[in-house]
């Protein structure tokens, strides 16, 4: 593998947590797999990767993005990934309000009923990330 996948892998790891990596990339199929490295390469290696913003700063992105493009499973995982970025529950609630304002009112709703099912699911484990 060259260098951007390699750097993606790890900060894919980082920001989504093994686990998530492992079932996402390592045990991906010969149908999914080229599409997983690719995403680990261009959008981790080559997306996170670089070094102005910050992964938190990255983490409000992508929740304002993916609330807009209507992506809920996607929405989850960067709830958790943004938690273990440093977006705390101050954090989340202003963006997600932020969501509503300028992406529509449906999208604000659908963004905190995913965030706050998310937010229990952890609660419940007894993390926050």
């Amino acid at each position: 593998m060259n260098k951007r996948f390699e750097t993606g892998r790890k900060i894919r790891a980082e920001v989504l947590g093994e686990t998530a990596v492992r079932e996402r990339l390592d045990e991906a199929d010969s149908f999914n797999r080229d599409f997983q490295e690719l995403i680990t390469e261009y959008c981790w290696g080559a997306g996170w990767g670089r070094k102005a913003l910050s992964r938190r700063d990255r983490s409000l992105m992508n929740l304002g993005m993916l609330s807009a493009l209507n992506r809920p499973d996607e929405f989850a995982l960067h709830v958790r990934a943004a938690l273990r970025n440093g977006v705390t529950r101050d954090d989340l609630e202003d963006a997600l309000i932020q969501v509503g304002i300028y992406c529509g009112i449906p999208a604000g709703v659908e963004a905190f009923r995913i965030a706050s099912r998310v937010l229990q699911q952890l609660e419940e484990k007894g993390t926050t990330t």
